[in-house]
């Protein structure tokens, strides 16, 4: 199936209009290009009965298999170990499988976290956050409340397990960052942009905008899906300098925490290699409290004076680094 064919067939045509570029609000709220959402009205096509595939892989999966939350599609078994059943399959009523979001072996997307590789305290400290409330988003309704209701419902033993499955699998760097003055016109599907079938450009303006290369591999949650973030011109070095020096004061060199080669150290998170949006969203949502947790409290300074064109840079700039 083509990208067009695929873009038709989830997306109604009176939805799938094009989304003029969002202006960053800066004082007023969070970048809106950065905290994309599904339109409310979005309903997905109804299930063909047509098994689904992705390259290299010899598994098969309806669309009603693909959209289940509590199934955590397996397309690469070689490519890590058995999913723990929290991974698998959760819980029901109310703890989803975690590779159903996150994919069997924690790549993530420009919607959410990459799970892979992280320490498994800072997991659990997270799933804690959340549980409690110190863990929140500046855009309420996106995956958060999901992932709220999630931590809440699941049990200390299920979040050791996840967190212990994806500590241990090596994170891969699947985001090619491109810096340009134009931008493919895109949509929003699954809180996440993607380039309309029809095609034309806009300008890029103050803004990231990350979406996968080919919608219908990630749209059936192949952990290969890979992603490409287009960035303004000059972000990536702008980034850099922010990230290994803060920048002549305006933030603590980020090398300072997580390590020399960003990939974290002990129970401080790698940051190389990480979604360009969802570093962004992070920022911003230390920056103005929305994540207060212990961890996210030792940022709050090196956050302070960020303005959100250099959140854009830092983000650019760890995209490129490998995880």
């Amino acid at each position: 199936m083509t990208i067009a064919r695929f873009a038709v067939a989830i997306l109604p045509l009176s939805a799938m209009v094009f989304v003029p570029p969002p202006v960053a609000h800066g004082a007023d709220g969070p970048p809106e290009w950065a905290y994309p959402m599904t339109p409310p009205d979005f309903k997905p096509a109804p299930d063909d009965g047509v098994p689904r595939r992705v390259p290299n892989s010899s598994a098969t999966y309806t669309l009603t298999q693909l959209r289940d939350r509590f199934i955590a599609p397996v397309w690469h078994p070689e490519d890590h170990p058995p999913l723990p059943p929290v991974v698998a399959q959760g819980r029901k009523p109310d703890v989803f499988a975690c590779g159903f979001c996150h994919r069997a072996d924690g790549p993530g997307g420009p919607e959410n976290s990459a799970l892979a590789g992280l320490p498994a305290a800072y997991i659990v400290q997270q799933m804690n956050d959340y549980k409690s409330g110190a863990r929140r988003t500046a855009v309420p309704k996106r995956n958060v409340d999901l992932m709220i209701g999630l931590a809440k419902a699941a049990t200390d033993e299920e979040i050791a397990a996840a967190a212990a499955y994806f500590s241990a699998l090596k994170p891969r760097q699947h985001t090619r960052v491109v810096e340009t003055d134009t931008v493919p016109k895109t949509f929003i599907i699954a809180n996440h942009y993607a380039s309309l079938p029809s095609g034309g450009k806009e300008a890029i303006g103050k803004r990231i905008v990350e979406m996968p290369e080919v919608l219908e591999q990630f749209m059936h949650r192949d952990t290969h899906a890979r992603f490409i973030a287009y960035v303004p011109v000059g972000s990536v070095a702008r980034g850099e300098a922010l990230v290994k020096t803060g920048g002549a004061g305006k933030t603590l060199a980020c090398v300072t925490c997580h390590g020399p080669d960003l990939k974290g150290v002990g129970p401080i998170p790698g940051i190389a290699g990480r979604s360009t949006n969802y570093v962004v969203r992070q920022l911003y949502d230390i920056k103005h409290g929305f994540r207060a947790g212990a961890l996210a409290a030792l940022m709050k300074d090196v956050v302070v004076k960020l303005e959100e064109e250099d959140m854009l840079a830092v983000a650019a700039y760890l995209a490129t680094q490998a995880p």
